[in-house]
């Protein structure tokens, strides 16, 4: 299938088949997939949990308001969190990456103070997060990305040390009456007149 058709197929699932799990396999070709999401300057500043238990998966369900009932039903969850510690990071990548792209980061990020760098480390997360979606896709997986959760009790749960939660994903196999599926509920995007502009 080609990223187009993948593109238009995928969709934020509502409602899954719960007795359907997903492959060991395929869950292992996924964490290979997001090790190598693109980050800037490589800077990789994340970790990923990935939830299978059932009691933990409904222990984070109780805290994620309306999203409770997919993450039950869902195959697994995956967690999505930023270093929150700027020292860590910066040995991180003193240790990890070329003289150029620390000489960046002193440069163009440090001097903006610790809420601008929490705030870039958060959006390296996000790059990663529509990687993964395309991942799911690529794979036949369903996947519902969520931000409505209480992220300090994810934190808690998760005993996340020196990173925050940012956002999770439930992922699993749909369920044929799912009215959010686009056979049954078509895709609406503004046109490409209305957001691309050619130069």
């Amino acid at each position: 299938m080609t990223f187009l058709k993948l593109a238009e197929s995928r969709y934020t699932t509502k409602s899954y088949v719960t007795a359907k799990k997903i492959s060991d396999e395929k869950i292992e070709t996924l964490k290979d997939i997001i090790r190598l999401s693109p980050s800037s300057i490589n800077s990789q500043p994340w970790k990923f949990a990935f939830v299978s238990d059932e009691k933990v998966k409904s222990e984070l369900a109780a805290a994620s308001y309306w999203n409770a009932e997919k993450i039950n039903q869902a195959s697994h969850l995956i967690v999505f969190s930023a270093i929150d510690d700027t020292d860590a990071f910066e040995r991180q990548i003193n240790e990890h990456l070329p003289e150029g792209s620390v000489n960046y980061y002193n440069r163009f990020l440090k001097p903006k103070g610790e809420g601008e760098i929490k705030s870039w480390l958060q959006h390296q997360v996000y790059l990663s997060l529509g990687f993964f979606l395309s991942a799911c896709a690529s794979l036949e997986i369903d996947s519902t990305p969520m931000e409505g959760i209480q992220n300090e009790e994810y934190d808690k749960i998760l005993k996340w040390e020196g990173y925050k939660t940012l956002f999770a994903v439930a992922i699993g196999y749909r369920n044929p009456a799912d009215s959010n599926q686009p056979s049954l509920n078509p895709k609406f995007r503004l046109t490409s007149e209305q957001i691309i502009h050619s130069v």
